[in-house]
């Protein structure tokens, strides 16, 4: 049985980001425990309130098989969440994957994540602001994978949930383009790929 996806919750969080990629990694046998700043309730930017199931502090990495972190307004508004892109070093330095969209990127280009990966968010002067060094890294794409490390902007929750299937290797390769067709592209033709891999 595989570990379970830690999924980051905290006040301002992207409600749409985070979740094609938790319900397909659910359906596919994935338990999704969430993990907050403490075990007190959060409230989501559109209004929905969550009770984390871990607080950040009990959280290793050897008990999970990834971290996912949600772009939230709270990530550019000071150094609340900072504690979190420091549990992604954490994650990243144990060999277990982290995958982080809209704000979280720069949350984890302020903790030099993206200094020496190929990475992508919202544009790139977005994680210029935070003055880190990766700039020449920084590639225009709808999602990035590099080492164990998936990024995306804001606008792209499907090539992000894309990426984080491919790099868990939940499906293969042809399955998970299929999957991606019908979600973004809403490519009726994917079905029977999906039907045959038992998908749907």
């Amino acid at each position: 049985m595989s570990k379970p996806v830690y999924l980051a919750v905290y006040d301002t969080l992207a409600d749409w980001e985070p979740g094609y990629a938790t319900a397909q990694l659910a359906r596919a046998g994935y338990g999704i425990r969430t993990v907050g700043p403490t075990r007190e309730p959060v409230t989501t930017v559109g209004g929905l309130r969550i009770q984390p199931d871990l607080a950040l502090a009990d959280v290793r990495p050897s008990d999970a098989s990834l971290l996912i972190l949600p772009g939230a307004d709270s990530w550019d508004a000071g150094d609340e969440l900072a504690p979190f892109a420091r549990t992604a070093r954490a994650f990243l330095d144990a060999g277990v994957p982290v995958a982080a969209i809209c704000g979280a990127t720069a949350g984890l280009a302020r903790e030099g994540l993206l200094d020496d990966r190929d990475h992508t968010s919202a544009v790139s002067f977005y994680l210029a602001a935070t003055g880190y060094g990766g700039a020449e890294r920084y590639v225009e794409a709808d999602a990035v994978t590099d080492r164990g490390l998936v990024t995306a902007g804001p606008t792209e929750p499907v090539a992000f949930a894309r990426e984080i299937l491919r790099l868990l290797k939940v499906y293969d390769d042809e399955a998970v383009d299929a999957w991606y067709r019908l979600f973004h592209d809403s490519d009726a033709t994917a079905y029977g790929v999906l039907e045959k891999a038992g998908v749907l």
